[in-house]
């Protein structure tokens, strides 16, 4: 099994890019992982919040496979604490045949067709954070993830 992290528009700020290719590398130690950019739709300032979450998820789906499992990243989704999603992680890796696919959407969200498409949603927190700093929380909660399934002593509890 592949994970993937499917996100829109690129990360602007170097120190966050720093830390996702640091989690990044530790996570390929463990599975394959690889981080997908998806374009955004910023660049037309004439479209409403409605028609850019459309635009960015019609962008979105163009991307997924057929066979993925998708899991959005949102904030009305199930919270987990770092060992309940390391055990999510672990059941995926035996049910999942090829992607499972988590997705970090634009500033508005996703749009409707990405929620039906969705297998399950996850929200990291109840707090709102830039898309940007969630790319690098949420490679780190997946590397914790690979390391608490090891039994190594990253995580703390």
């Amino acid at each position: 099994m592949k994970i993937c992290l499917f996100v829109v528009g690129k990360t602007n700020h170097s120190y966050l890019n720093a830390g996702i290719e640091e989690y990044s590398k530790r996570i390929g130690r463990y599975c394959p992982f690889e981080i997908q950019y998806i374009a955004d739709a910023r660049t037309s300032k004439s479209l409403s919040q409605e028609q850019q979450k459309v635009a960015e998820g019609n962008n979105i789906l163009a991307t997924l496979e057929r066979s993925d499992y998708v899991v959005l990243l949102d904030e009305h989704g199930r919270e987990r604490t770092s060992v309940e999603f390391s055990a999510f992680i672990a059941k995926k890796m035996q049910t999942v045949p090829r992607r499972l696919v988590f997705c970090i959407g634009g500033p508005y969200g996703f749009s409707a067709e990405v929620h039906s498409r969705a297998n399950e949603e996850i929200s990291l927190s109840k707090m709102t954070f830039p898309h940007d700093l969630i790319r690098l929380i949420f490679t780190e909660q997946l590397y914790r993830a690979f390391t608490i399934l090891n039994n190594e002593p990253y995580h703390h509890p």
